[in-house]
């Protein structure tokens, strides 16, 4: 399985590339900086230096070329200004979907955050601006005749993975580690589990495959 990953360098997206080189899969990681490329190689996965924020859909979808699936784990990242919520946070992850819709890539698996909904739509705080800038990139993707599936993780943690995790459309706010949010993608892409659902993501007690085959 061929599986194009926007956002390559992030913390979660090195641990799935290295989950899927090592299940035989085939990453490949979009990244923007090319000084990032050995940490990608260490991964297993292959590099493909390429700017989000300036790139055409057609640039994006010769990377998409013959991908079984595509990943959004691509972020503007803690201290970014509003403007690149929107550019990197919302514009990348259509981008991407338009991407795939063009390259013909069936499968699309975006990483969100929880409760990017409950926005405040008159707030200029930057964080309800970034969860503005998912609600609606989330919103796009749903409307695409694409294979989609929507996570939207709580906070992110670099703990060791417990392979246990909550899920469900809404579930009370809590903590995740980056690793099991890597382990829940690998999972859906490798079962196909969670097709056109989206569902919000933290640490609980049931094994991650028997969490996402409960997801209706």
């Amino acid at each position: 399985m061929r599986v194009v990953i926007a956002g390559g360098h992030g913390k979660i997206a090195l641990i799935l590339e290295r989950l899927l080189a090592e299940a035989g899969h085939e990453p490949v990681a979009i990244i923007r900086n090319p000084d990032h490329r050995a940490d990608v190689d260490a991964t297993g996965a292959a590099a493909v230096v390429l700017d989000l924020e300036e790139a055409s859909v057609d640039e994006v979808g010769q990377v998409l070329k013959n991908a079984d699936a595509a990943v959004f784990a691509a972020g503007a990242g803690p201290g970014s200004s509003a403007e690149r919520k929107f550019t990197v946070d919302r514009d990348a992850a259509i981008l991407l979907a338009d991407a795939a819709e063009a390259a013909g890539v069936p499968r699309l698996v975006v990483v969100s955050a929880i409760a990017t909904d409950r926005f405040d739509p008159d707030s200029d705080d930057i964080f309800q601006l970034y969860l503005r800038a998912k609600s609606e990139a989330d919103a796009s993707v749903r409307s695409r005749d694409l294979d989609w599936t929507i996570v939207r993780p709580g906070g992110l943690t670099n703990e060791p993975g417990t392979g246990r995790v909550r899920a469900g459309a809404s579930v009370p706010r809590g903590p995740i580690p980056r690793a099991d949010v890597a382990a829940t993608i690998a999972a859906l892409l490798e079962t196909g589990a969670a097709s056109r659902t989206q569902f919000e993501l933290v640490s609980g007690d049931h094994p991650i495959d028997e969490a996402l085959a409960a997801l209706v």
